[in-house]
């Protein structure tokens, strides 16, 4: 008879499965042990930080060295007045003040030379404003109440600075075209007469003019207050036209 021989790799093919379902379950076991294993954190006491405690800085207290104060001075001694008694030996004079009231009995004599009547003197205020003047200032010609006085004073004014004035000199002095303002101020004195004219214009020749136009107004009727002659001041202001 002839043996047959069985080759050794087909024998170990016959256990490869039962080594693959082994390993297999093993694998498993493994697997399920790590999924249901619990762990738990360790106290690393070792890593902690080490804490050094330290003595508190000392403060250098510094030595201060007693001094010895001299004694306050001494108050000055209060010298206490002396009262000296006086005996009731003295005689006083004592001084009689006799009664000033007087009853109904008793005449009381004036002598009329001792009563001076003191007359009152009227102070009169120089320099009236036109406008409040009791009285005003009359311009020759002007009649009528105080109100129609003042109305033809101003007219007056006006109208001879109209016939004197040169209505071509602003043209000569170059002044723009165009509405030109000039005030005047002046006064009319306790006599009449016109005083301290001054204007303030656009050019001092124009200026000048002013002055010499309003400076020859005529001689007027005072302005009075009470009844007694003032100084009176007035101011218009004139407006003329650049062509």
């Amino acid at each position: 008879m002839i043996d047959i021989k069985k080759n050794p790799r087909v024998q170990l093919d016959n256990y490869s499965k039962i080594f693959f379902q082994i390993g297999l379950v093993l694998a498993l076991f493994i697997t399920y042990f790590m999924i249901e294993y619990k762990s738990f954190e360790s106290d690393n006491v070792g890593n902690l930080g080490v804490v050094t405690l330290t003595e508190e800085l000392k403060e250098d207290i510094p030595i201060v060295m007693r001094q010895e104060l001299p004694p306050p001075p001494k108050a000055a001694p209060v010298l206490m007045e002396q009262i000296k008694v006086v005996e009731d030996d003295l005689k006083i004079e004592e001084s009689v003040i006799e009664s000033t009231e007087t009853d109904e009995t008793s005449a009381v004599v004036v002598s009329n030379i001792e009563i001076v009547e003191a007359s009152e003197t009227e102070e009169i205020v120089e320099d009236i404003p036109f406008v409040l003047i009791q009285d005003v200032p009359v311009f020759p010609g002007c009649k009528g109440n105080n109100i129609e006085l003042k109305n033809c004073f101003s007219d007056k004014v006006s109208e001879f600075f109209g016939r004197k004035f040169d209505p071509g000199l602003p043209q000569e002095l170059g002044l723009l075209q165009g509405k030109k303002k000039i005030f005047v101020v002046f006064k009319i004195n306790n006599k009449g007469n016109i005083v301290n004219v001054n204007a303030r214009a656009p050019h001092p020749l124009l200026q000048k003019e002013v002055v010499k136009i309003i400076s020859a107004l005529p001689q007027m009727k005072p302005g009075r207050q009470r009844g007694i002659p003032v100084t009176v001041s007035y101011s218009i202001p004139i407006t003329i036209i650049v062509e």
